[in-house]
């Protein structure tokens, strides 16, 4: 939105600034609840009551700060302390409770609630109320003479409504009131957005601290996932290759004794040695692939995902638009990301089609992922979901699940970072 005037984008404005000013009035109703839940607090039962309407207070300013966002490109970060994980019994109830005490940014969004129904409303309505008092205006330019007569006298801003001379007057006023409203509405949601950045956006200190907490837990979690891996491959190594290499060296033992005396079975020992050494490479080579496969490391992210879509039981669509390549790291992520999610799709969701969209813009390598299954995907009761949750966040990723009944489900994730090559790899395909 520029500083020209377009009625198109003034009804557009007029009509978000509805919204907006409906969010206001939840955010009042919101404001009472709150109010009677801490009044409650005293008997116990605001005790109960307090976590849900935190996250109902926490929904609403989301909301707000999405559409802040979408609407007027302003970012309104929210540094929420982690939750606690789920504990059975009162230690998880007082865990909860400390948890709300102690975040600032739940502390902001409650001053953002006793605010917004009368600061957000205000700007927000300005404009709906501007047009329709114009209407207001332009049917007392034919009925203000009566209506003044019938209520001893009426004003219209400052105009006394006495005859049609001043009748007239208030309708020109109001006709005027309408494109007035209407330049008026985006520049009024654009100002609602920074009111709502002033108040709901964290200081630079409580993004620090948000950030050392966030980093913190990240390495936590970085450390336990590279631990698992490791005990994987042992474990792989073990079952599997170590354990074909332990039964080669007893057949070659057996085939040295029976050199001299039989060597028709020396040759059978030595064919099945020579099938368990292929058998043994070739579990070698799947566990390197499962580490990092060489297509990723030889041809990219894009090729990979190309070849998971070729082997996906799925009709897997691929669109894929890269300026380059990102750091190996940033690269396997994404690889065994995309990986897990066509495997839950595959196995869980009941879908016939997926829909694969990876393209790179603000410094993030952006990921989308759709399959027409059933739905009902959550993060929070899949430890697939779980697990990409915590590889992503090593690298300040993020993942969004959008799952309703009867689907679609649309996995989506974004990795800030960096792309090595300006070469641009542009390309479609179907697996």
């Amino acid at each position: 939105m520029g500083g020209g005037f377009s009625l198109a984008e003034g009804f557009v404005a007029l009509r978000r600034s509805l919204v907006l000013w409906w969010l206001s009035f939840r955010a009042a109703l919101l404001s009472l609840a709150v109010s009677v839940v801490v009044s409650l607090l005293g008997t116990g039962l605001g005790l109960l009551l307090l976590a849900p309407v935190v996250c109902a207070v926490r929904r609403l300013a989301n909301r707000q700060r999405a559409l802040a966002d979408r609407w007027s490109n302003v970012r309104i970060p929210a540094c929420y302390l982690p939750a606690p994980e789920p504990i059975p019994g009162g230690r998880g109830f007082l865990a909860r409770l400390r948890w709300i005490a102690r975040d600032p940014q739940t502390w902001r969004d409650w001053l953002w609630l006793v605010l917004d129904p009368i600061v957000g409303a205000t700007l927000a309505a300005g404009p709906s109320v501007l047009f329709l008092g114009g209407f207001w205006a332009i049917g007392l330019a034919f009925y203000g003479v009566p209506l003044s007569h019938e209520w001893d006298g009426l004003w219209y801003l400052f105009v006394p409504v006495r005859d049609q001379t001043t009748a007239t007057l208030a309708g020109v006023l109001g006709l005027l009131q309408l494109p007035l409203a209407l330049w008026l509405a985006p520049r009024a949601v654009r100002l609602h957005a920074r009111y709502t950045r002033a108040v709901l956006a964290p200081s630079e200190k409580a993004q620090m601290a948000y950030r050392i907490e966030q980093l913190t837990a990240t390495r936590a979690e970085a450390a336990d996932t590279q631990s698992a891996e490791i005990r994987r491959i042992e474990r792989d190594l073990h079952d599997g290759a170590q354990a074909r290499l332990v039964a080669m060296g007893m057949t070659l033992g057996a085939a040295e004794h029976l050199l001299d005396s039989d060597p028709a079975a020396v040759r059978a020992l030595l064919v099945q040695v020579r099938e368990s050494s292929s058998m043994a490479l070739e579990e070698l080579r799947d566990l390197v692939r499962g580490i990092h496969p060489p297509i990723l490391a030889d041809r990219g992210l894009g090729d990979a995902v190309r070849s998971l879509a070729m082997i996906c039981p799925l009709d897997v669509q691929v669109d894929i638009d890269l300026p380059g390549r990102p750091d190996a790291p940033v690269e396997s992520a994404a690889y065994f990301a995309v990986s897990e999610v066509l495997t839950n799709a595959a196995k869980h969701s009941g879908a016939d089609r997926v829909r694969i969209d990876i393209g790179y813009a603000l410094g993030r390598l952006r990921i989308g992922i759709t399959d027409d299954g059933l739905g009902g995907a959550d993060p929070r009761r899949g430890s697939g979901l779980r697990g990409i949750e915590r590889r992503l966040a090593t690298f300040d990723g993020a993942l969004a699940v959008t799952s309703p009944p009867n689907g679609p489900t649309r996995v989506t994730m974004e990795i800030p970072c960096a792309l090595s090559s300006p070469k641009t790899t542009s390309s479609s395909g179907t697996g």
